[in-house]
């Protein structure tokens, strides 16, 4: 991941609606929701849903897929993990130790996330 990918992902996640839908559709997976029971969860309106859900697929963070009339969209775990790495990969400037043991931890609870495309 890139600064830039980093800042868009980041950009969108620091509004607290879009962080609770991603939250909301990492505690759904690997099935997903569709637009209308992601707002039913947050008990807010649908179009309000669509434009958060718009803002983070573009920074990478949802995937959708249409099933007949609905649009289900998933969490992309993979770019959750590689902005996590990001974040912490380069930490501790001369005592890079101190990290080993989250990068240790990321690494594992998602050993090979799948990929979003």
């Amino acid at each position: 991941m890139d600064t830039n990918s980093a800042i868009a992902a980041l950009s969108a996640l620091s509004q607290s609606t879009r962080l609770d839908i991603f939250r909301l559709l990492v505690r759904h997976e690997p099935d997903g929701l569709p637009a209308g029971d992601v707002a039913r969860h947050l008990d807010m309106p649908q179009n309000t849903i669509s434009a958060h859900l718009a803002t983070l697929a573009r920074a990478g963070l949802l995937t959708s897929q249409r099933h007949s009339r609905l649009i289900v969209y998933r969490a992309c775990l993979s770019r959750l993990h590689d902005l996590m790495l990001f974040l912490v990969r380069d930490c501790c400037a001369g005592s890079p130790e101190l990290c080993t043991p989250l990068i240790a931890t990321l690494s594992s609870c998602c050993p090979s996330p799948e990929s979003c495309s």
